[in-house]
């Protein structure tokens, strides 16, 4: 069975920064592309940013693109995503995401999902 644990979120301050990290493990020699998700209180889940196999391809949504880094261990199943000047607007849980097929943006992509980890940007 496959588990995605996420940690790191937290209470910041605006301005503030935050690195989350996530971990696939359950079947051992596969890799996942992975990606991170957040949903806004009374909002739709949206993409955050996603990272392939390898690491070497990585896709950060526009919004967040500059304050946002997504990295990967080489040949782990781990992920960390670095958020750096952080708005109150950024507040939403947020959820790792891990899928065998090539990373994108779409929900429906991704097989297995985290929890999810709060984070809260206070002004």
């Amino acid at each position: 069975q496959v588990q995605v644990v996420e940690s790191g979120g937290g209470v910041v301050q605006a301005g503030g920064s935050l690195r989350l990290s996530c971990s696939v493990s359950g079947r051992a020699g596969r890799s996942y592309a992975m990606a991170w998700f957040r949903r806004a209180p009374e909002k739709e889940r949206e993409f955050v940013a996603g990272i392939n196999f390898t690491g070497e391809s990585t896709y950060v949504a526009d919004s967040m693109e500059g304050r946002f880094t997504i990295s990967r261990e080489h040949g782990r199943n781990t992920a960390s995503l670095q958020m750096n000047s952080l708005k109150p607007e950024d507040t939403a849980v947020y959820y790792c995401a891990a899928t065998t097929r090539a990373m994108g943006t779409g929900e429906r992509l991704y097989d297995y999902w985290g929890q999810g980890t709060q984070v809260t940007v206070s002004s």
